[in-house]
């Protein structure tokens, strides 16, 4: 991580570069638990933490357990079992002096047919009761995190009921959740040591870009070529042209650190990219630097769906499976100690994807 300018805040990363994390300009769906709990930035106040990346508009699902109105807005008290949350929603000016609601008419009376006036009185009406909620209703709302009298709030930019009779559009919610988490908030935002060649932020912002585009590369050909292992000298050649078009862009009056550097440093932060991620890991440590390719080991494979097929038998697991951390310990034992987490969540991501296996819980699994 860079070190941050102008006395920021250690675990902040610079300001100028948050725009390069996709979470930055999104609404993150996150738990309300980690909203509440979130440090706001020391450098822009407004914008918040989780771990590194930095936030401001959120994306929530909870049931009402509260709620007060007032002449220009209501407050909802959302709740999605992690926490609770108030939640600033504004009334829309169109549904002010609207009148009674409208009626349906009798379509045996005097106005038979199509009545397009009545057709858009009826939707504006069923638009204005989505917006209006009551305790024990299922309430979506996206808008910017603030901090007010020192409680967070979410002043919505949209909101609206959620009709969810048979509990899908929660249960999808629950399953997608953990897996924006493994597969994005708890992956660390990358940020560039310094340039290759270049120089002050400048030079950070365009290294991220070429590391971006250098992790992007080598992913390609890992999975177009099925690669199971390799070693850095085998890939070196993709990046060539990643740094010949990147010397081509930079100006020429400043000093340039040789090809050969250049070529090694972008290497060696792609493949800790990689292992940060779990993509590819060394099975065994030495001087021959073997890289296997996670989602191409199929002995790694056949030692995770061993370990499930025999452990499942055992009372203790047979009923929900077992738990990530103890197929993590089982594996290391019987395949490579320098097995990581992150290397064996992508490796039970591929099988289930696979439908080799099957969660039967959050970061439990059983075997098919």
């Amino acid at each position: 991580m860079a070190v941050n300018p102008g006395g920021a805040d250690a675990e902040e990363p610079p300001s100028m570069l948050w725009g390069l994390d996709p979470v930055f300009s999104a609404y993150s769906r996150l738990y309300i638990t980690d909203i509440l709990q979130m440090k706001e930035s020391t450098q822009v106040p407004g914008v918040y933490f989780y771990k590194n990346h930095p936030l401001f508009q959120v994306d929530v699902l909870g049931t009402v357990v509260y709620k007060r109105e007032r002449d220009d807005f209501y407050c909802y008290g959302v709740d999605d079992s992690t926490g609770v949350i108030n939640c600033l929603c504004w009334k829309d000016e169109k549904w002010k002096d609207q009148g009674e609601p409208i009626k349906y008419r009798d379509p045996s009376g005097s106005s038979r047919g199509f009545n397009i006036e009545d057709e858009l009185k009826r939707l504006k009406e069923a638009e204005r009761k989505s917006t209006v909620l009551e305790i024990g209703d299922l309430l979506r709302v996206r808008g910017t995190v603030k901090t007010s009298r020192d409680a967070r709030e979410i002043k919505a930019n949209s909101f609206y009921k959620v009709s969810d009779p048979v509990m899908a559009v929660q249960i999808s919610h629950m399953l997608e959740m953990p897996q924006l988490y493994r597969k994005c908030y708890d992956q660390p935002f990358q940020m560039p040591s310094d340039d290759l060649g270049g120089t002050e932020a400048g030079g950070s912002s365009h290294f991220h870009y070429l590391l971006s585009r250098s992790v992007l590369t080598l992913k390609e050909f890992l999975l177009e070529k099925e690669v199971a292992r390799f070693r850095p000298y085998d890939v070196e050649f993709l990046l060539h042209p990643l740094i010949q078009s990147s010397s081509a862009e930079q100006e020429s009056d400043q000093p340039r650190t040789s090809f050969a550097t250049q070529i090694r440093k972008l290497l060696k932060e792609t493949l800790s990219i990689l292992q940060d991620e779990g993509q590819i890991f060394r099975k065994i440590r030495s001087q021959d630097e073997v890289y296997n390719v996670t989602e191409q080991d199929k002995d790694l494979h056949t030692a995770i769906k061993d370990v499930l097929r025999e452990d499942t038998k055992r009372e203790k697991y047979a009923e929900k499976g077992c738990h990530v951390l103890h197929i993590l310990s089982s594996v290391r034992q019987r395949y490579s100690q320098n097995l990581s987490r992150e290397v064996l969540e992508v490796a039970l991501t591929f099988l289930e994807c696979n439908s080799d296996i099957i969660s039967t819980k959050e970061a439990h699994y059983i075997v098919l």
